[in-house]
C-alpha cells in the first residue's frame, strides 16, 4: 500500500523531508515500508532532527532515522475503545497492519475521530406542521440553521464517527430531500428511501434493508440538533450487551399543588402529603441503537412506531439499556425551538471563529 503518508525504507533523508513538507499540518507522520510492504517504523520531523543531530548524513535512509517503536491496529480487529486510547494519547495517524505487519490502511483521526461499526437511518418523512409556514414549501430537515440544513449537522456528526452507510427515509416533499442528497454530504453518499404510505416513526427502516445482515444500526430523527457522543453511546450499547439502547434526556415535572401519598393497602386513605413536589424522568430523545435482529421484526407493509417495536421486543426478552445525553439536545419542533437552535449554533460559531 502506497500513499502520501508512506515512504520507502531506502529513501534518503532529504526525500523524507520533501514528503513531510507536503503533508497537512495535523498529520505529519510517514510510515516507512520495505519492499514487501511491511512497516519498519514511523518518521516525523522530530525523528529526522534527532537523527541529524546524532550525525546521520543527508543520504542516510528513512529506515535508519525511523522510530521502530510504534503502535498499530490489527486489520479486521478495529475497536472504537482502542481508537479512543490513541486519541487520548495524541496519536492521530494509526497504521492498520495484517498478521505479517504489512500496511493495509491508515486511520487519520484528524478527519474522523473514531470508526463505529454501525449503519445509520435518519427518519425524515414528517410534515413539520408545528413549524408552518416555514415547512409549507420546505421539508423540516432542510430548514437551514446558521446556513446549514438541520439534517446535515447530523450527517456530518455521523461521518466524523466513520459511519458512511447512511439512509434517509422520506415522504413529505421527498423530491427536495432526494435532490439535496444527490451530491455527497461530508464525503458520504447518502441514500434516500421514500415511504409510499405512512409507516409510523420507525416502520420505514424496513425499506432500507439495513437489517438483512448482522450487526447494529443507529436510528434517529433527522430534525434534532445534538452534541451526543455516538461513540460513547455505541460503547455503552456494546459493553452492556444490549439489543436496544435508547438515548434519553432528563425531564422534570413540577406539580404546583400539595400531593397526597395514597396508602396502597387502603386506597381510601393517605399516608402523607408533599407540598409542590418535583419529579425527574428520562425522556426518549429520538436516537436509538438497535441490534439488526430486532429491526428484522419490521415489515414493509405494516405501520410501526418505535415505542411499539421496543415494547414488543422487551416483552420477548430483549435487553434494553438507556444512555443519558450529556450536552446539547434540541428537538426542532416549534418556532421557539427553531429560534433557540439558531441562537445556539450562532453561539457555537462565535466560539470557534
Amino acid at each position: 500500500m502506497t500513499t502520501k503518508h508512506t515512504i520507502a525504507a531506502n529513501a534518503n533523508i532529504l526525500d523524507a523531508v520533501r514528503a513531510l513538507n507536503i503533508l497537512p499540518g495535523g498529520s505529519m507522520t510517514l510510515f516507512v515500508i520495505d519492499n514487501d510492504g511491511i512497516v519498519q517504523g514511523t518518521l516525523t520531523d522530530g525523528d529526522i532532527r534527532r537523527a541529524l543531530i546524532a550525525g546521520m548524513p543527508l543520504d542516510g535512509t528513512a529506515a535508519d532515522a525511523a522510530c521502530r517503536r510504534f503502535r498499530s491496529i490489527r486489520a479486521g480487529a478495529i475497536d472504537p475503545a482502542d481508537l479512543r486510547v490513541f486519541r487520548n494519547a495524541g496519536i492521530t495517524m494509526i497504521p492498520v497492519l495484517d498478521s505479517d505487519g504489512r500496511l493495509t490502511d491508515i486511520l487519520d483521526l484528524t478527519s474522523r475521530h473514531t470508526l463505529l461499526p454501525l449503519k445509520a437511518v435518519l427518519m425524515a418523512g414528517g410534515k413539520g406542521e408545528r413549524l408552518r409556514p416555514m415547512t409549507e414549501k420546505t421539508p423540516k430537515p432542510l430548514l437551514e440553521i446558521e446556513g446549514k440544513a438541520i439534517i446535515d449537522y447530523n450527517i456530518e456528526a455521523l461521518a466524523a464517527c466513520g459511519i458512511d452507510n447512511i439512509f434517509v427515509t422520506t415522504r413529505y416533499l421527498a423530491d427536495q430531500i432526494e435532490e439535496h442528497f444527490s451530491s455527497p454530504v461530508a464525503g458520504v453518499q447518502v441514500r434516500c428511501v421514500c415511504e409510499d404510505n405512512p409507516c409510523g416513526t420507525i416502520g420505514a427502516v424496513a425499506l432500507t434493508g439495513v437489517a438483512e445482515t448482522d450487526g447494529d444500526t443507529l436510528v434517529m430523527n433527522s430534525d434534532l440538533l445534538t452534541t451526543i457522543s455516538f461513540e460513547d453511546m455505541y460503547l455503552h450499547h456494546r459493553d452492556n450487551g444490549a439489543d436496544i439502547t435508547v438515548a434519553v434526556v432528563p425531564y422534570q415535572v413540577s406539580v404546583p399543588f400539595a400531593v397526597l401519598t395514597i396508602d396502597p393497602e387502603n386506597p381510601a386513605m393517605f399516608t402523607g402529603i408533599e407540598e409542590k413536589p418535583s419529579y425527574s424522568y428520562y425522556a426518549n430523545a429520538g436516537i436509538y441503537i438497535f441490534s439488526n435482529k430486532i429491526l428484522r421484526r419490521l415489515r414493509k407493509d405494516v405501520k410501526c412506531d418505535a415505542t411499539d417495536l421496543i415494547d414488543s421486543a422487551i416483552q420477548d426478552g430483549a435487553k434494553a439499556s438507556y444512555f443519558p445525553i450529556k450536552g446539547t439536545w434540541i428537538d426542532v419542533g416549534s418556532p421557539l425551538d427553531f429560534r433557540q437552535a439558531s441562537e445556539l449554533m450562532k453561539h457555537h460559531k462565535s466560539l470557534s471563529s
